[in-house]
């Protein structure tokens, strides 16, 4: 093909493949079919275990000693925080498992066809800021790593603006991790997985290491259990608040779209042990990035709440390249498992004709790596929980609905073919679910003062900003509220069903198991008909 041929958007559609249920291509790719049963492979104690070891989780943690609370007041605020963001997990985990659909096509039972855009778009550009975010994460790794083999590095002259927030040295770091990053994103949800299972075992033990040492360096009854909170009253019961919303809102919005993993759950009952993992793992991470920090305040005077900022002190090389690795593998797999993969499935929905997971993937690496500025959101504490909290008000009400409208209004009866038509049972009034439009508009409208003020502090909006600091907990219970009663007074009677349609009550799995791509295309003409989705 010559290069003018790539410049038309015909050279970019995917290969016509065989749909299970969209009456063509441009509805759906493989990507977005339910998964078959010989893609079913996965477990989530290592996923887990491996994105709770993840420099978010200590940068929030620590960020909690940053703007004012002591360990007595951080750690209940975590384990609040993770013992309630198993529960909404678990709950739209446990619809991924038995529909085995991506959020992005789930969410059409409940918003409706067109309407489900709005939540998907919002969580793909909420996927590749974070994605930004990580990436400049890795890239301070890279700098620790190269500063320990050639130390003269930290003297290489600075060409960029100070009020840029980043450096000629820093830039180059980020170009680095994002082009060594670059490769694992070309790799398959069911081939990444062993990337996790390699981070769940090493990470931990390095995390546990720098335990170790802090507790060496500052004995706890100097460090961690003699630091009191800085803020008194009611400005320490926000400070309180704030550290929850922020604990929450970084792992909650995977309620919104873990689907998108745990369909490749080996059966249902895999994704229960979420229960238990999600807390305590979060929780160990969480006190690691505590007390390493506490020790941190005592030994260099300030809480620096980023660890690879605290590693820049450390004058022994060794240490300080193999801790900086083991950051920059778990950010490796966190990138992509919680940022990379999200904004593809998000992506392919958009645009299934032209886009499939690992475009969407390459296309997240460019818009989030460079047109989103981590380096900004991350210069301060304050602005690094601000971004945080700023979409949790959207995120907590598409939580809400989505658990309200399965659960209690549909009782689990959802049509899984139905899905994928234009104008199937979910088109509800053109394409949009009325009762979600009004129950988003009711439940973010109160939220949004807030947002100006955290991105505009000079903008006094009065008390109700402090609404905003529990954004995901307000929007969430208000929108799951809402939506319920909205839906019961005005019921779509014509998306009840008597019991639900399964993917595989139309392709049998048993059937579809160990077979090859050209057989699961026989078989969608076999058992696929007009009449099975109707």
């Amino acid at each position: 093909m010559s290069p003018i041929q790539w410049l038309k958007l015909s050279a970019w559609e995917l290969e016509l493949e065989s749909t299970a249920f969209a009456t063509d291509n441009r509805w759906s790719n493989h990507d977005m079919d339910p998964t078959p049963l010989r893609f079913r492979t996965w477990s989530y104690v290592s996923y887990w275990f491996s994105d709770a070891s993840n420099i978010a989780v200590w940068e929030v943690a620590s960020s909690m000693l940053a703007i004012g609370l002591s360990w007595r007041q951080a750690l209940p605020a975590i384990v609040v925080a993770y013992c309630v963001t198993a529960v909404p997990i678990l709950l739209t985990g446990a619809i991924g498992t038995r529909l085995r659909v991506p959020f992005s096509v789930l969410s059409r039972s409940s918003f409706g066809f067109w309407f489900s855009y709005f939540p998907v778009v919002t969580r793909g550009i909420i996927a590749m800021s974070w994605f930004g975010i990580q990436t400049y994460n890795g890239s301070e790794c890279i700098y620790q790593m190269l500063k320990a083999i050639w130390p003269s590095i930290a003297h290489v002259p600075n060409h960029i603006p100070a009020s840029s927030n980043t450096t000629s040295v820093g830039m180059m770091c980020y170009l680095l991790y994002w082009l060594l990053q670059f490769p694992f994103m070309l790799l398959s949800p069911q081939k990444i997985r062993y990337l996790f299972m390699v981070k769940g075992v090493i990470v931990p033990f390095a995390w546990l290491a720098m335990v170790i040492w802090a507790f060496i360096k500052v004995p706890p009854s100097v460090g961690l259990f003699a630091q009191h909170a800085t803020v008194q009253g009611s400005d320490l019961s926000w400070a309180w608040l704030t550290a929850l919303n922020s604990a929450l809102s970084l792992y909650c919005g995977y309620a919104v779209n873990i689907a998108d993993f745990t369909r490749y759950a080996t059966h249902e009952r895999a994704q229960y042990s979420q229960a238990i993992i999600i807390p305590v793992a979060f929780t160990l991470c969480s006190f690691a990035g505590l007390v390493v920090t506490s020790a941190g305040i005592v030994l260099y005077g300030s809480a620096l709440w980023d660890p690879l900022q605290l590693i820049d002190h450390w004058d022994n090389r060794a240490a300080a390249f193999f801790a900086s690795f083991a950051f920059l593998l778990t950010t490796i797999g966190t990138n992509i498992s919680a940022n990379a993969l999200v904004a593809a499935n998000d992506l392919t929905v958009c645009f299934p004709k032209y886009i499939n997971i690992r475009r969407g993937q390459v296309i997240c690496a460019f818009i989030g790596g460079w047109a989103f500025c981590p380096w900004e959101v991350l210069a301060k504490a304050s602005g690094f929980l601000s971004f945080l909290s700023g979409y949790t008000i959207f995120i907590g009400p598409f939580v809400g609905i989505m658990i309200a409208d399965y659960w209690l209004i549909h009782r689990g009866r959802i049509d899984v073919p139905a899905m994928y038509q234009v104008d199937g049972r979910y088109r509800y009034t053109f394409g949009v679910n009325w009762r979600a439009l009004a129950t988003l508009v009711i439940c973010i409208a109160p939220a949004m003062p807030g947002l100006v003020h955290s991105i505009k502090p000079s903008i006094n909006v009065g008390g109700i900003h402090n609404l905003f600091a529990i954004g995901w907990i307000f929007g969430f219970w208000s929108a799951f509220v809402v939506y319920y009663v909205l839906s019961t007074l005005f019921p779509a009677r014509d998306t009840y069903i008597e019991r639900a349609i399964l993917p595989d009550d139309v392709v049998p799995p048993s059937v579809s198991c160990g077979s090859t791509d050209d057989d699961v295309e026989k078989l969608d003409k076999v058992y696929v008909t007009p009449e099975t989705i109707s």
